[in-house]
């Protein structure tokens, strides 16, 4: 699957040898009501579409110097259904982060150590289930989330960035890929 499509472009990104850069815009973010009262959907976010289960993989570097600059991977059904995960930046400190949206946003946090220069994400799709994975070095992973997401005929899948209280936040994503389960309901 290759990621063809964006929510939102930036106005400044970039793709080759496998690596994908970009600068985020102005007061970005990805959110729905839940304790701060707003909806957001302006956050960028490239994308492929797919169906079934599937294991998405992506590393992410980043700039992180402003509160709740962010990015990682998105699966996305529509405006209300979506889960983001990856680092979010928040007084200070790098957390592994994932938010869960079923109409209302949810937020899930543990703080990463060191200020980590990358973070690898993956994310298993397994029918109504998304499991939010993260590792230091792409390959010993632990658990950050297991959470329930309705299945959908078709998702957006790929990788997001925002940066809710400014602009110029930069990332860059690699090793990005995505390997299609097949699960044997009977097991």
């Amino acid at each position: 699957m290759q990621l063809a499509q964006w929510h939102n472009p930036p106005a400044d990104w970039s793709s080759r040898e496998g690596k994908i850069w970009a600068k985020t815009g102005l007061k970005t973010d990805f959110w729905r009501t839940t304790h701060y009262g707003f909806i957001r959907d302006s956050g960028h976010f490239l994308y492929g579409e797919l169906s079934g289960n599937f294991i998405a993989t992506v590393r992410i570097s980043g700039r992180y110097e402003e509160l709740y600059d962010q990015a990682g991977l998105m699966v996305r059904a529509d405006a209300q259904h979506w889960m983001k995960c990856g680092i979010e930046f928040v007084e200070g400190v790098q957390y592994a982060s994932a938010v869960v949206t079923r109409e209302r946003s949810d937020w899930s946090v543990a703080p990463l150590l060191g200020q980590p220069k990358s973070l690898w994400m993956q994310v298993h799709r397994r029918e109504e289930a998304i499991e939010v994975k993260y590792s230091l070095d792409g390959k010993e992973y632990q658990l950050l989330r297991l959470a329930y997401f309705p299945e959908h005929s078709k998702l957006a899948v790929g990788v997001m960035c925002a940066s809710p209280e400014r602009e110029g936040f930069e990332v860059t994503f690699d090793n990005f890929s995505i390997q299609s389960l097949d699960i044997d309901v009977d097991d």
